[in-house]
C-alpha cells in the first residue's frame, strides 16, 4: 500500500503528546508504508519504526519553538512538493500547518493538545484561529470536555478520540529499580510528585506554595520531575522558603515511572490541559490524585471527583488544605484507588488506536 503520510512534530520534548505520537506513529506503521516524520528532534529516532526520519540539517536543539517550526515547515513544503499526493496529520504548530496544507491542496489532519482556553482568549486571535482551524479536514481532541469548548469557541465539529493508554507497559517500566533515597529519609513522611514541563501552563509553584503551608503541620516530601523554562523560578522559592530538606527537582526522566511507584499522592496544578496522560499513569500505578479543575480533562478523568479530588485553579490554600486532609484520612482514600484504576478501561490502547487508525483511512481512500 504506497499512501504517503506526513507527521509532523516541530519539537519533541518528552511530555504526554511525544508519548500518543510515539504510540500512535508507530500503530500507523504497521499498516501504512510510507510515512514520514518532521521533527527537528534528533535524538528520538530510536523511538520510531519503519517510518523516515526528516530533521533540518542544522541543530536546533538550543532554540526555541518557533524558530525549530519555521524549519520544520521548510522541510514540510519540500516534501509536499516532492510528494504530492499527501496526507499530514500534525501534532503540533497546526496553525502553520493547516496553511501550508491548504496552499498546496493537500489534506490535514490536526491533533489538538490543549485546552483553547489557554491559547485563545485573545478575541482577535479566536476569530484567525477559527478561520484557519476551519480549512482542516479533521480536528481531533482527546476529551469530551474538549470537544464541547471547541464547539462553543470557534463553532467546529471535531473527532473525539482519548489518548491510548498502555498500562502493561507502565507497569513495566516501574519495576526498574532506581537508585533514589529521597523519599526514604523521613518515616511516614507524605510523599508527593509531580511531573511535568516547569511553564506557566502547568503551575508548580502553586504546588511549592502550598506545601510551604503544610512544611509545620505534617511530615512531606515533594519531588518534581521535569525541565522549562521557570524551573530557575521554582529553585528560588525553594530556597527563599527554606525548602531544601523537603522539596527537590530532577531532570526529565524518558521513565519516571519508578520515581511514580515510590509515591503516595501525585499532585496536577495546571492552569489548562486536554487530557493529561500523566493522570492516566499515576492512576494505572494505583497512586490517589489531586488535581486543579481546569479545562479540560481532570474532571473527565477523575469522574468530577468520585477517583480523585479537585481544587481550584491557583488556590494554594484550597490545595494546602486537601493534601492534609487526605494525609489525615490515607486508608479511607486508598479505597478510591481500585475504582481509579477499573475506571481506566475508557482509554483502552488498541480501541483508541484503531479509532486513530480509521480517521487517517478515511481521507487516504
Amino acid at each position: 500500500m504506497n499512501k504517503k503520510i506526513i507527521i509532523f512534530m516541530p519539537s519533541i520534548e518528552g511530555g504526554g503528546v511525544e508519548k500518543n505520537l510515539f504510540l500512535i506513529t508507530n500503530y500507523l506503521s504497521k499498516e501504512l508504508n510510507n510515512i514520514t516524520l518532521i521533527t527537528s528532534s534528533k535524538e528520538f529516532k530510536n523511538k520510531f519504526k519503519k517510518i523516515k526520519y526528516v530533521t533540518p540539517y542544522l541543530n536546533l536543539s538550543n532554540y526555541g519553538r518557533k524558530i525549530k517550526y519555521l524549519f520544520c515547515l521548510y522541510e514540510l513544503i519540500k516534501l509536499i512538493i516532492w510528494k504530492r499526493e499527501t496526507l499530514i496529520l500534525s501534532f503540533q504548530a497546526n496553525v502553520y500547518c493547516i496553511l501550508v496544507a491548504k496552499f498546496f491542496n493537500s489534506k490535514i489532519i490536526v491533533r489538538s493538545n490543549s485546552s483553547p482556553s489557554g491559547w485563545s482568549k485573545n478575541f482577535f486571535k479566536r476569530k484567525l484561529f477559527k478561520l484557519i482551524l476551519g480549512f482542516a479536514d479533521t480536528i481531533i481532541v482527546n476529551s469530551k470536555d474538549f470537544k464541547m469548548e471547541f464547539k462553543k469557541q470557534f463553532n467546529l465539529n471535531t473527532v473525539m478520540i482519548y489518548n491510548p493508554l498502555n498500562k502493561d507497559e507502565i507497569i513495566n517500566l516501574s519495576k526498574k529499580k532506581i537508585n533514589f533515597s529521597f523519599f526514604n529519609k523521613r518515616k511516614k513522611s507524605l510523599k508527593i510528585i509531580n511531573i511535568g514541563r516547569m511553564t506557566e501552563q502547568k503551575n508548580q509553584l502553586m504546588l511549592l506554595k502550598a506545601v510551604n503551608i503544610l512544611k509545620k503541620k505534617i511530615k512531606i516530601r515533594l519531588l518534581l520531575i521535569g525541565r522549562g523554562v521557570l524551573r530557575n523560578n521554582l529553585e528560588l522559592f525553594i530556597k527563599r522558603n527554606n525548602l531544601n530538606k523537603i522539596v527537590k527537582i530532577i531532570n526529565f526522566k524518558k521513565n519516571p515511572f519508578p520515581y511514580l511507584k515510590k509515591s503516595d499522592l501525585f499532585v496536577l496544578t495546571s492552569n489548562f490541559e486536554g487530557l493529561p496522560n500523566v493522570l492516566l499513569e499515576a492512576a494505572t500505578l494505583k497512586k490517589f490524585i489531586i488535581s486543579t479543575n481546569c479545562p479540560t480533562g481532570p474532571k473527565e478523568i477523575l469522574e468530577n471527583g468520585k477517583n480523585g479530588i479537585l481544587v481550584k485553579m491557583n488556590d494554594y490554600n484550597n490545595l494546602s488544605e486537601k493534601i492534609n486532609f487526605f494525609y489525615k484520612n490515607k486508608k479511607e482514600f486508598i479505597k478510591k484507588i481500585n475504582y481509579n484504576f477499573k475506571s481506566l478501561n475508557r482509554f483502552n490502547y488498541y480501541k483508541r488506536l484503531e479509532e486513530y487508525k480509521k480517521e487517517v483511512n478515511k481521507l487516504l481512500n
